[in-house]
């Protein structure tokens, strides 16, 4: 399959490498990497075993990709002005686009765009970060949920959850997308949030009981949003508990939020934030919590 990735971050970068190591045809949009990817190769450093790619197929321009298969996107939100026009070179007659991007609206957006009936939206459950240019630091995690931006559990994004499968990446197609991405954000509602807002990172906040506690209030109402939605099923207020132990395991994880905070780059404030709220208060939820962690992250963003 031929793939282009954009948005190669830490999150394009890493699956588009295990993409290519299992045998997919994949291009990269790059640009910090550019340069490195094109003397070296990427590299991977992985808690499942370092690997390296001699020979990566990168440009500077979209319009150097080529038509693809599937478009792989991994663009920070704060970005999504550019994101049609980015994924346009990329989409021929049969072309599907898969959004691994953070939050709610970005399935919208590329629908408008290229048509519901091309686009799934997914959502990764994945630590990484940034390395050195070429270089992709794999903490632990991985795994990803998909599904068809029209619902229903559809014969296409049942291969592609089989071909992500088949080059190492755990993945499950999914009926209902809406509900896997409002569970995304019980997690990354208070840890994105409170990690950029104190810098502090995810095992800092749950050790302090105090703040955990706040993050275990900011998860409830982030499920209480979420079942607002008309899900197919209900999100159950144990499925709190699940993603505080699941954290506790991570070991001073940073989440790219509080990165992007720390380097001095935007946030993923409407995505995340805005758009959740928005879309809890139009069905009678006020997610009162998760309103003044929103105002206290656009307080500290250039030019507010």
């Amino acid at each position: 399959m031929k793939i282009g990735v954009i948005g190669s971050g830490a999150l394009g970068l890493y699956y588009g490498a295990m993409l290519q190591r299992g045998g997919q045809d994949v291009r990269f949009l790059l640009r910090r990497d550019f340069a490195a990817v094109r003397a070296h190769g990427l590299r991977v450093q992985s808690v499942d075993g370092d690997f390296h790619l001699e020979s990566v197929a990168g440009a500077r321009e979209a319009s150097e990709l080529g038509e693809v298969d599937l478009v792989l996107v991994g663009l920070k939100t704060f970005a999504n002005h550019r994101l049609v026009e980015l994924v346009r070179p990329l989409v021929g007659e049969n072309t599907a686009i898969l959004t691994l991007q953070n939050g709610l609206g970005n399935e919208q957006l590329l629908a408008g765009a290229f048509g519901a009936q091309r686009v799934l939206g997914g959502i990764a459950f994945l630590c990484a970060n940034r390395g050195k240019p070429g270089t992709v630091l794999h903490l632990g995690q991985g795994n990803i949920r998909l599904g068809e931006f029209a619902g229903g559990l559809s014969p296409r994004a049942e291969a592609i959850a089989e071909m992500f499968r088949a080059c190492g990446v755990g993945c499950e197609a999914v009926a209902d997308l809406l509900r896997a991405r409002w569970e995304k954000l019980v997690w990354n509602v208070p840890f994105n949030g409170l990690c950029a807002l104190t810098g502090k990172d995810v095992t800092e906040l749950l050790e302090h009981p105090p703040t955990r506690q706040q993050v275990c209030a900011l998860m409830l109402e982030v499920v209480a949003g979420a079942n607002a939605q008309g899900l197919s099923s209900p999100v159950p207020a144990e499925f709190v508990e699940r993603m505080l132990s699941f954290t506790d395991g991570m070991d001073h994880y940073r989440p790219s939020m509080m990165i992007d905070r720390l380097e001095g780059r935007p946030l993923e404030l409407e995505a995340i934030y805005g758009i959740p709220l928005q879309q809890a208060a139009a069905r009678g939820v006020e997610m009162v919590r998760v309103r003044m962690l929103h105002a206290l992250l656009a307080l500290g963003e250039p030019g507010r």
